[in-house]
């Protein structure tokens, strides 16, 4: 089995042809408090980051994927951030772009792949993820991968005119993958 390819879809590096698809995604305010961005990306910025997304994870600490379907149709992306090999730990996000494709199955596939490639391929020892209290499809997205609430970040972050509480999830390997 290949680690990035599941029964329904599967991750793949960014492409130039991803722009368009990063463009909409990084300027939908409707995204923008799960990814902690407040104002939009220029184009310009955004092939720039392109550019470089091919640099190594041990360089930059961060790794972007594109969920595809069966049809090579980018749904998604899904991420690894805060990467810390000597710890072997890193976070993850995941984001279903449009609300019809969402509640299939696909984000669970996607975490699922994910999480293996961490385990197998960075040799992580766990993974975490940062949600917030009341994003319940994220909750029970990650509590149905294994998840862990291990924690309670009390009017973490300010959203919308209002401070929001945000639990902390943790995967940790017990040679599942």
């Amino acid at each position: 089995m290949l680690t990035l390819q599941g029964d329904r879809l599967y991750l793949r590096a960014l492409e130039p042809e991803d722009l368009d698809f990063l463009h909409i995604l990084e300027n939908s305010e409707e995204f923008w408090e799960v990814s902690a961005t407040q104002t939009p990306y220029s184009r310009y910025i955004l092939k720039k980051y392109l550019e470089n997304s091919h640099l190594d994870i041990y360089e930059v600490r961060q790794l972007r994927l594109v969920i595809c379907n069966s049809e090579n149709k980018p749904i998604g992306l899904i991420d690894i951030s805060d990467f810390d090999p000597k710890d072997r730990r890193a976070a993850l996000g995941i984001l279903i772009a449009n609300p019809e494709e969402r509640k299939k199955g696909y984000g669970a596939e996607s975490l699922s792949l994910l999480c293996r490639y961490c385990f197998k391929h960075l040799g992580l020892h766990q993974v975490y993820a940062n949600i917030a209290a009341d994003n319940y499809q994220s909750i029970k997205l990650f509590e149905s991968q294994g998840f862990s609430k291990i924690g309670l970040k009390k009017e973490w972050f300010f959203y919308n005119g209002e401070f929001k509480d945000e639990y902390l999830y943790q995967l940790i390997n017990k040679d599942v993958f």
